[in-house]
């Protein structure tokens, strides 16, 4: 159950966020879906892949793990990367925007769960408002993170119609062996293709560039060299087993 409602230092003053990481609080996730705004971040620890929804729209994904429910960035209660999703630094806050009386759209504004697991009044964790009112350290550094997630759902599906219209997004076929009885086959993703990047003429080049798309076609191709880095974490993962 969810209890979604607006923040405000009135109603909300003795507000306190537990900002660890586990299980417990939904981090347990072999894939996690990321914004385009955090591609160039994520491109350092994750492989950045692709997956179609139902309505037909392209959504990106950082790959944490092969097996169900395994994030292999977990571990001792933090997240072990340089750059942490925005889904799970933004813990029970969302954006939400109000429409008036007339039914225009309102200023984004921060929303809380007060039913989720990280929050508590008064005790452990992070304030969320300073005792005089005023918005927190942790607060402020949470609504970056918004700021990131509301931006990046903005700027999605233009980003991947560009990518999809120069032919640059094919499925792709991942198999992984890491021993003769353990072997996986990630084949439901898509990703930027390397070779079709590579024939690109200087035209597509140049629109890319113009609309601010070329570099993040390069972050997500890039990434894909973390596969690797991802397997090593699952053999450590398992000789400590």
């Amino acid at each position: 159950m969810t209890n979604i409602v607006l923040l405000n230092n009135v109603d909300h003053h003795d507000l306190t966020v537990l900002t660890g990481h586990g299980a417990e609080y939904g981090d347990a996730v072999n894939q996690t879906l990321i914004f385009p705004t955090e591609w160039e971040e994520a491109q350092r620890d994750y492989p950045i892949l692709f997956r179609r929804s139902d309505d037909g729209r392209f959504h990106s994904v950082a790959l944490l793990g092969f097996d169900r429910d395994e994030n292999l960035f977990l571990e001792d209660g933090a997240w072990r990367a340089r750059h942490v999703p925005a889904l799970h630094q933004r813990g029970p806050f969302s954006i939400g925007v109000q429409r008036d009386e007339d039914g225009n759209m309102g200023e984004p504004m921060i929303h809380v769960d007060l039913d989720h697991v990280r929050v508590g009044r008064g005790g452990q964790g992070s304030p969320v408002f300073l005792p005089q009112g005023g918005n927190s350290p942790y607060l402020e550094a949470i609504a970056t993170v918004l700021r990131r997630v509301h931006a990046g759902s903005q700027a999605n599906d233009a980003l991947f119609a560009a990518l999809t219209g120069e032919g640059l997004i094919e499925p792709v076929r991942i198999e992984i062996a890491l021993d003769d009885s353990k072997r996986y086959v990630l084949d439901d993703f898509h990703a930027i293709g390397a070779e079709r990047m590579a024939l690109l003429d200087g035209d597509a080049l140049a629109r890319l560039h113009a609309r601010g798309y070329l570099q993040p076609a390069i972050w997500a191709l890039s990434s894909l060299g973390n596969v690797p880095h991802l397997i090593d974490r699952k053999n450590r993962r398992l000789a400590g087993a």
